[in-house]
């Protein structure tokens, strides 16, 4: 590992800012990349704020020198239009830190990194866009990590900062945790609503019947998950703010395109592949697909 390892940070959105900023705290501030030259990056907190100066990278041509270490805080629509990032930044030995959702992070990279090691994660904070271009971070920041050897570059850079990284052995079981509380997620989107609608009895009871149909998927996975975790996922969004948005909802009122296979049809695949029957996915994945690429 080097001693002062090289980070360069694509997609400065809500994820990317918040991992940035907190590097910047620090005084470990990484090349950020994204598609617009932002003069400087901005994360509001309770009781403060952190300012990164800019601007944001936005022609992979000027990248000079590969990094050591490469977060990617995109969305999975846009892992096609990063691709030249990734060529610019990364070399055969970059670690490539990926944080998105989803259960499938290796898979969807290792077409555009052969023989760079792809770090999985799980993002545990919920962080959103202001209309002013600000990030709104409404909660301490923490990542989950697999025990791989790739991951002690990450735990050296962050350490220190408000960012806390924990390194899970059985990390299948904590992606996809993570993963049933995204699906159980894109009903906000169906209903047009906010975390305030898990309070009616109605919705909770469908989200508790989609999440046993998730769960049960889960374990055909690997996953070791109890039988109180649905319940557990429908308390915290019923204690969540009731405006507590979901980026998947964000994407859906702002007419972008919508990580639905990823969230949603992940389970509904995986079901299958098991010769599992998933009735509520079979409903919800194609209103979410078609939410997503239309027509109509």
């Amino acid at each position: 590992m080097a001693e002062n390892p090289t980070v360069a940070l694509i997609g400065p959105g809500a994820i990317g800012t918040t991992v940035a900023a907190a590097l910047h705290e620090v005084g470990r501030t990484p090349t950020i990349c994204g598609r617009t030259a932002h003069e400087r990056l901005e994360l509001r907190f309770d009781g403060g704020r952190v300012v990164l100066p800019g601007p944001v990278q936005t022609d992979p041509a000027q990248i000079k020198n590969t990094y050591d270490l490469v977060f990617v805080a995109v969305k999975s629509t846009q892992i096609d239009a990063i691709a030249p990032w990734l060529s610019a930044l990364c070399s055969a030995s970059t670690v490539v830190c990926v944080l998105q959702n989803g259960v499938e992070q290796k898979a969807h990279f290792a077409p555009y990194l052969p023989g760079s090691p792809v770090l999985p994660s799980v993002v545990w904070f919920p962080a959103q866009r202001e209309p002013d271009a600000s990030v709104w971070l409404r909660a301490k920041p923490r990542l989950t990590l697999p025990d791989t050897p790739e991951t002690s570059l990450v735990l050296s850079v962050l350490h220190g900062t408000r960012c806390t990284v924990d390194v899970a052995a059985d990390f299948t079981s904590v992606a996809w945790r993570k993963l049933l509380q995204n699906a159980v997620a894109g009903l906000m989107v169906l209903a047009g609503r906010r975390a305030g609608m898990f309070s009616r009895d109605d919705v909770a009871t469908l989200s508790l019947a989609y999440l046993r149909e998730c769960l049960a998927v889960a374990r055909a996975e690997g996953a070791t998950l109890g039988d109180d975790v649905p319940q557990e996922i429908i308390d915290g969004l019923r204690r969540a703010p009731p405006d507590l948005g979901t980026s998947i909802l964000a994407d859906r009122q702002a007419g972008r395109p919508l990580e639905w296979d990823l969230r949603n049809g992940v389970v509904q695949r995986c079901g299958r592949s098991h010769g599992l029957a998933t009735p509520i996915s079979d409903l919800v994945v194609p209103l979410l697909a078609a939410a997503s690429d239309g027509p109509g």
